[in-house]
């Protein structure tokens, strides 16, 4: 079964809630790198995913000028 790819609102709750975790400091010192490296991963999907965005509604606005 082929896996959802996550949307951009999902991956912004989750950023979030990692960053409230780091932010709280509940997260154990043998976590937080994990956590990092996930917060990253988050944080290029949802940069891509607006430059992705972006670039269409360019060329939406493009074809009716």
């Amino acid at each position: 079964m082929a896996k959802k790819e996550q949307s951009y609102g999902e991956a912004m709750r989750e950023l979030q809630d990692i960053m409230h975790r780091i932010e709280n400091e509940e997260l154990d010192v043998d976590v937080l790198l994990e956590e990092v490296k996930r917060a990253a991963t988050l944080i290029k999907f949802c940069k891509d995913k607006l430059q992705k965005t972006n670039v269409e509604i360019q060329k939406i606005l493009d074809k009716i000028e």
